[in-house]
């Protein structure tokens, strides 16, 4: 994730755009690629964690790739099955996350009070995080509506991204695209926090040391 932000970060550079929006288009850039990594490895994830049989029946995580593989394939009904979605979660997400951070960190003055200096990036990351968060979930509903168990088994309901928004808001009202939106935010509000925090002084202290 912040590795791509900084590639695409330097490649803005020889294009001629505001710094405020070039941070926007590297963090939409660096998710979208994480998407791309990371789908596959959803899709086992999600499909360990709807099995209901005992842990120890349970495949291990490489030979439920295999069987996914071996009766879907490879592609968006195999192991990329939901990749839409999981572009559109991580594509705004990052999107919002670093532009936001990025753009009111250069706005708010910096204290030269070390314990401030901290409390101000921590503050700038946990709204960065929270806002983020708000506003990419009706992706992540959709990914797990996708990914997950449908609810008839053997038909499929949930096919695509934006249709399966849309089949949500329109079987459940529009509240239902918000399901699970506390706990993601009191994951990644001081999650992404965290994160930015750690990317940031141990960035300082690589430029610093090596």
């Amino acid at each position: 994730q912040f590795f791509t932000f900084e590639q695409y970060k330097k490649l803005l550079g020889y294009v001629s755009l505001p710094p405020g929006l070039a941070f926007a288009v590297a963090g939409l850039g660096s998710g979208l690629t994480e998407a791309v990594v990371v789908n596959p490895f959803e899709v086992v994830k999600v499909t360990l964690q709807a099995n209901q049989n005992a842990f120890t029946e349970q495949p291990s995580s490489f030979v439920q790739a295999q069987q996914i593989i071996k009766t879907s394939g490879l592609g968006f009904q195999g192991l990329n099955k939901g990749l839409t979605a999981t572009l559109g979660r991580h594509g705004v997400f990052n999107m919002v996350y670093f532009g936001f951070y990025f753009n009111v960190k250069n706005i708010l003055p910096v204290n030269k009070d070390p314990n401030l200096e901290f409390l101000r990036k921590f503050g700038i990351g946990l709204v960065s995080g929270t806002i983020a968060s708000i506003i990419n979930i009706p992706f992540d509903v959709a990914k797990s509506r996708i990914q997950g168990p449908q609810p008839v088994p053997g038909e499929i309901k949930y096919r695509t991204c934006f249709k399966t928004m849309a089949t949500v808001y329109k079987e459940e009202g529009f509240l239902a695209l918000y399901k699970g939106l506390l706990p993601k935010i009191m994951r990644l509000g001081p999650g992404g926090a965290v994160m930015l925090l750690v990317y940031e002084y141990v960035y300082a202290w690589l430029q610093d040391a090596v």
